[in-house]
């Protein structure tokens, strides 16, 4: 094999850390960046869906033992994605029979996180802050970070979601556009009590429920597998509306802690059938959290060289497809692929970058597209 590139990632986040275990599985020197002191000090998400897609791209990128590891501990398959008014009326079903157990439909995001993390210990290093890079007069990539001290690559690949500065650096003219709406994160532990509660409609997967104000709020159960240490199995229970619809500015929204979310989830929805009300008053009040649902703006191909960039951190991609960490991994499986062909010397790495971004930036802007459609027949609205 020819001398093996060096690649430093930029974040350790579902699209980055599973690039890390292809890369570091065919024997190449890999480094991850992350801001984040630890794996756990940032509210992001809870459960996640992963689709056909996502479920190549993991045997492609993850070891035997590791994709053992996170199928273990992912949720218990289910087969339904259903829609409902906020009066419990169903609108939409779809039913996926047939799903068998070496396919994983859900998983809790720090949980799949940690999954994620197994084996790369060495190679991810937290509490590192990259705020820009240069290109040395060799060709290769050198990094600093905000602590301090610098590193250098043959390639950076800039993996850190919507806010990542190696895009505002490589693309200073991408946009990222705030679609309006706002989604209130939480969960409900699932217990003797707390089960009971569950409608037999939205136990068995997804589903959406919405109002004819503009407000919606998705529902969907994770229980494990095989339950971690510390972790519980739970409803996750989102709230998805304008700044308005939700009567808090953003400049409040954003400040309110977790037990005033929780208290705001029940005023928006006291209208609601009385089912779905006590999904959201036996919630986990100390688990509430809101982000702003942000969506990528297409740009034109650049020109490949040793900076590229993964997921989020080039094709925002708002939740309403359900797919935007399925994206990611058939990112860092496609580029994977790649970078292992130029470590073997079938091309060079410039090369091998320019292929994987012929596919990544249509695959990763016509998923969008389609996000932003979903989310408009969900709201039923036309943009």
């Amino acid at each position: 094999m020819p001398d093996s590139p060096r690649i430093l990632i930029a974040g350790a986040g579902v699209g980055g850390l599973a690039l890390a275990q292809a890369l570091r599985h065919g024997g190449l020197d890999v480094a991850v960046y992350e801001r984040d002191s630890t794996p756990k000090i940032r509210s992001q998400g809870y459960r996640i869906h992963i689709d056909p897609d996502g479920n190549s791209a993991l045997r492609t990128c993850l070891p035997a033992r590791t994709l053992d590891l996170v199928r273990r501990t992912s949720g218990v398959n289910d087969d339904v994605v259903a829609g409902y008014t906020h009066q419990l009326r169903q609108v939409t079903t779809r039913t996926f029979p047939g799903i068998t157990d070496d396919l994983i439909t859900n998983v809790d995001r720090e949980t799949f996180r940690e999954g994620l993390l197994t084996g790369l210990a060495d190679t991810v290093r937290f509490g590192r802050t990259l705020t820009g890079y240069r290109i040395t007069d060799s060709g290769r990539v050198r990094v600093e970070f905000a602590e301090g001290g610098d590193d250098e690559g043959d390639l950076l690949v800039g993996a850190e979601g919507v806010g990542s500065p190696v895009r505002r650096q490589l693309l200073p003219n991408a946009t990222v556009k705030d679609l309006g709406l706002r989604c209130v994160y939480g969960r409900m532990t699932i217990n003797e009590t707390t089960e009971a509660l569950i409608p037999e409609a939205i136990s068995r997967g997804f589903s959406w429920v919405y109002d004819e104000s503009g407000c919606g709020a998705g529902f969907a159960p994770v229980r494990f597998r095989s339950r971690p240490e510390g972790a519980s199995d739970y409803l996750m229970t989102t709230l998805l509306a304008t700044s308005e619809r939700l009567g808090s500015p953003d400049e409040e929204l954003f400040e309110l802690s977790p037990e005033a979310l929780w208290k705001l989830a029940l005023e928006v929805t006291a209208g609601w059938h009385p089912a779905l009300r006590e999904l959201f008053a036996y919630a986990d009040s100390d688990r509430f959290f809101s982000i702003t649902i942000r969506a990528g703006e297409r740009v034109d191909p650049w020109t490949s060289g040793p900076v590229t960039l993964l997921g989020d951190a080039i094709h925002t991609m708002p939740p309403t497809g359900g797919v935007g960490a399925n994206t990611a991994l058939q990112d860092a499986a496609t580029l994977a692929g790649e970078l292992l062909a130029a470590a073997r010397g079938d091309k060079s790495l410039i090369d091998a970058v320019a292929a994987y971004e012929r596919v990544m930036i249509p695959r990763g802007f016509d998923t969008v597209d389609a996000s932003l459609r979903m989310a408009a027949q969900m709201f039923g609205t036309s943009g």
